[in-house]
């Protein structure tokens, strides 16, 4: 089949929609948001298939969204996953993929964090705070959801973007902790986003989150061509 060069100026970025795992979260349909709200300037490619993470066919994209909660990855697919993630491929990921490929701590690494809890259940109110630290989050408003709070391990090395104060409930010991909510990474060449919220498809629609995912989006793709830099200097994103 074929395809723009990617020295064409019609070349648009590909974008591999990978969704699956644990049926919990939904993950059908959080792909047809992510298509349709997240993705309309890229070639997107949907596959509910961990096979695609294989080096010939991960190589041709400029970008992951990984909508998975639990599953397995091989060691191949692990190393093909770091490899091209290292090699300039970006990833925006959120939520349950901070709960997917338990079998992998290099998974773990390349992601900056991971769930090990939600405590209050399903329920909790609390407010997210972004730190205008960085064009990715400048000029949101912060929210206020009603969801999982997510508890997680961080990787000092990230950067973080947004916060939350853990409300605990049981777990009272852990109540007024600031854990991160939303960060970003490099890793190699390669850009790394992740935001903890997205248990339920309203939280991303709120109009924060979703201009947030826009941006992460068009920031962790592979060194954007010319068209790409543009939108990216239109909304101030630095590439790094």
């Amino acid at each position: 089949m074929y395809r723009e060069s990617k020295n064409s100026k019609n070349y648009r970025k590909r974008v591999l929609l990978l969704y699956g795992g644990w049926e919990g979260h939904q993950p059908e349909c959080f792909a047809d948001f992510a298509e349709n709200e997240l993705l309309g300037d890229f070639d997107v490619v949907r596959s509910q298939d961990l096979g695609m993470l294989c080096p010939d066919l991960l190589a041709s994209f400029d970008l992951l969204v990984p909508i998975w909660t639990f599953g397995e990855i091989t060691d191949i697919q692990e190393t093909t996953l770091l490899n091209a993630v290292a090699n300039g491929m970006g990833i925006v990921a959120w939520h349950g993929n901070a709960s997917s490929f338990l079998n992998s701590r290099p998974h773990k690494f390349l992601l900056g964090g991971q769930f090990v809890g939600h405590p209050g259940g399903n329920d909790v109110t609390y407010s997210v705070r972004f730190l205008g630290n960085d064009p990715l989050v400048d000029g949101l408003e912060d929210i206020t959801v009603t969801s999982e709070q997510y508890y997680l391990l961080i990787d000092p090395a990230i950067k973080v973007l947004a916060t939350a104060y853990i409300d605990g409930d049981n777990m009272n010991w852990l109540s007024g902790v600031q854990m991160p909510v939303v960060w970003k990474r490099r890793w190699g060449k390669g850009r790394v986003f992740y935001c903890a919220l997205g248990h339920t498809l309203d939280v991303l629609e709120q109009p924060s989150i979703t201009t947030l995912l826009r941006r992460a989006v068009r920031w962790a793709c592979r060194s954007p061509e010319k068209y790409y830099t543009e939108v990216t200097k239109q909304e101030g994103l630095q590439l790094y």
